[in-house]
């Protein structure tokens, strides 16, 4: 087990009395299971999960006590903290229960936040303790739906399984839920409260007809995050497509826990099997109005625009500039980082596991020249960068020529931590 939780934590935790925990140490322990806890000591959400956690934390801890010398405790959480002060972090740590990782080591706390896209707080994430994998995203939902850990180790189940039930039509008809089968099927998160949810709803409803009258075998389903019931079917009555009920709490929740949902709006897009084609359905529900590329699957390289420039801010992205506005330009780009994007993607894919990098290209428009004042970035073209939101660090390879071997040599340092950040 060490090995691979190693590779995600280092060799050393730190416990609330601050001594060092080795973690190989916890395989002996039986941890099968370590709940990463994204937080930070400060009021509010953070103080309010801080709490539930604790008792949640201590029904595990009491099992293996409990069970004494034949006992697992089969349950870690690890602290990785946004404190920026090692005062308020050491404070933190002296009143939790669990290990924390080391406030000294913040280049491993940022590639973990950027490993899992992390992108608020709190934020609970349970991986496997021997692989170092994802097992649920949304372990705040966890905690709230099955506070006794009945249901431990709360893997993922398939899409049929986790949405069977009556699904509705906004016109009050009852539908099973084998309706969807054989059918892609674009799993809607969203709320009426939600201004950029209702500008969505407004595009997807255009979408949705298009593919509908293009002979697709395509359904949406609208899970709800309306803060009543009444809100529900107001929102719900522009939409022609199907909703799990309002009702169904623990339906909805367990959606979103089998897609690790941090923010709305959101589409999943799944293939006619229940797998993910893509996270990403509302970029490109924006970029392509008319359709032509559904169901959506992820290309390596993308045109940087203004609606997929959010993405930027999920993790490291290597950002091609290139001095031109002319089509072919930008293709040319693209056709020159693609090997290297598939080989990466496809690295990471054969592990499970997301790739570390997205990768696009970027013209000349008023967003990238945003873009290049808010990093300052030089105006030089092509520039080939790595741009880390989170980190708020930059890497820049300026030269006159970009060639498939720098920009291979330039991922492959990256990734490789051989690279010096310089800040945004």
């Amino acid at each position: 087990m060490a090995g691979g939780l190693a590779e995600v934590l280092g060799e050393v935790l730190v416990a609330a009395d601050g001594e060092e925990v080795a973690v190989s140490a916890l395989a002996a322990r039986g941890v099968s299971l370590v709940g990463l806890y994204f937080g930070c000591s400060l009021g509010g959400p953070c103080a309010q999960l801080g709490a539930s956690l604790a008792a949640f934390y201590g029904r595990f801890k009491g099992e293996a006590a409990a069970a004494a010398a034949g006992g697992a405790q089969r349950l870690e959480i690890v602290f990785v903290s946004a404190e920026q002060e090692q005062q308020q972090w050491q404070e933190a740590v002296r009143a939790m229960p669990w290990l924390a990782l080391p406030f000294a080591d913040k280049h491993r706390k940022l590639k973990l936040w950027n490993k899992y896209r992390v992108s608020n707080i709190p934020s609970l994430i349970f991986i496997d303790a021997s692989t170092g994998k994802v097992v649920c995203r949304n372990g705040l939902l966890v905690i709230r739906d099955d506070p006794e850990g009945l249901e431990f180790p709360w893997g993922p189940k398939p899409f049929s399984e986790v949405v069977a039930g009556p699904l509705l039509r906004n016109n009050g008809q009852s539908l099973d839920s084998n309706v969807l089968e054989g059918c892609h099927v674009g799993v809607y998160f969203s709320a009426h409260w939600c201004p950029p949810c209702r500008s969505l709803t407004r595009v997807l409803v255009e979408s949705y007809r298009k593919i509908k009258e293009a002979g697709q075998k395509f359904e949406i389903l609208f899970v709800s995050a309306d803060r009543s019931e009444d809100s529900f079917k107001q929102y719900f009555s522009e939409m022609p497509w199907l909703a799990v009920p309002y009702t169904d709490e623990a339906r909805r929740s367990r959606l979103n826990r089998l897609y690790g949902i941090q923010g709305i709006p959101t589409l999943i897009v799944l293939d006619s099997k229940g797998d993910v084609i893509t996270r990403q359905g509302r970029v490109e529900v924006l970029n392509d109005v008319e359709c032509r590329e559904f169901p959506w699957h992820p290309k390596p390289v993308l045109e940087l625009t203004d609606s997929n420039a959010v993405q930027l801010n999920e993790g490291p992205c290597l950002v091609l500039f290139v001095d031109s506005e002319d089509d072919g330009e930008s293709e040319a780009a693209k056709q020159l980082i693609q090997p290297i994007a598939e080989k990466i993607i496809a690295k990471y894919k054969a592990k499970e596991e997301e790739a570390p990098l997205l990768f696009f290209v970027a013209g000349e428009d008023d967003m990238t020249d945003s873009l290049r004042d808010y990093t300052n970035l030089p105006e030089a073209a092509p520039l080939l960068t790595i741009l880390d939101m989170s980190a708020r660090a930059k890497y820049v390879m300026d030269v006159e020529e970009i060639t498939p071997e720098i920009v291979e040599a330039f991922v492959s340092d990256f990734l490789a931590d051989k690279l010096k950040p310089e800040p945004i």
